[in-house]
């Protein structure tokens, strides 16, 4: 076959344009079906077809969560982290109709940790001389621009990081509002994913512990809780503390 042969997609079996083809570890993929991938997913060149085909999957199941998704809590400026407190699921989107766009929905047991990069850009400031020349302030001047990344370590079969942008311009002054509105933001972020890692260690443990026979308030029946803390007799709420 010739260097421009046009190829076809392994995933719709349509053509590719001669500047569309996104390359697979054995196959090629259209940007078509490309744009169906999590924009999270960074190893789409060292995946196979079959590894393409089981995301793509994956995809189209997420679309029934995100129906199913109801936030509780939303977080940030630009890029929000929205979370379904009931379902202890989240997901993140810069978009206003974020459900249209099919976010990955994750359950907050996915989350392994965070990390804030605060990106400072740095360049020297020079005066125009009368000639037209440019020469060093003195001291010398500069100008500095501020961005707050923000990393979410994940457990998922598809990627293991999510990283975004928590402020929606580039800051230039370290004592702005913009500047501190950032960090809160920041900070307000990594609060809430740490307290998603400590109720899912919470769970856990008190899952973990061994069930203890009380009696039952309501009916007198010695009885063990269910998951829900009632008794599995009578269906009445126990308080054990």
């Amino acid at each position: 076959m010739g260097l421009f042969d046009k190829k076809h997609c392994d995933i719709c079996g349509e053509k590719i344009s001669l500047l569309g083809n996104r390359k697979l570890e054995d196959g090629n993929l259209c940007k078509d079906c490309a744009k169906l991938l999590s924009p999270f997913m960074t190893d789409r060149r060292r995946s196979t077809v079959e590894d393409i085909k089981a995301h793509l999957q994956y995809r189209e199941d997420n679309k029934e969560k995100v129906t199913a998704f109801n936030p509780t809590k939303v977080i940030g400026d630009k890029t929000r982290i929205y979370l379904d407190e009931d379902k202890q699921q989240w997901l993140i989107s810069s978009q206003h109709d974020w459900r249209d766009e099919n976010p990955d929905v994750m359950d907050f047991s996915q989350v392994t940790g965070s990390s804030l990069d605060i990106d400072e850009s740095k360049w020297q400031i020079y005066r125009k001389l009368p000639d037209g020349k440019q020469a060093s302030y003195d001291p010398p001047r500069y100008e500095f621009k501020y961005t707050f990344n923000m990393i979410i370590l994940v457990n998922s079969p598809w990627f293991s990081e999510i990283k975004f942008r928590v402020n929606d311009n580039r800051i230039d002054n370290r004592n702005s509002v913009e500047y501190r509105e950032a960090q809160r933001n920041a900070s307000e972020i990594r609060n809430a994913l740490e307290q998603m890692r400590e109720g899912v260690r919470e769970a856990v443990a008190s899952a973990s512990m061994p069930k203890t026979a009380i009696k039952c308030p309501h009916c007198n029946a010695t009885t063990i809780p269910d998951e829900n803390g009632c008794c599995e007799y009578c269906g009445g709420a126990i308080t054990t503390a």
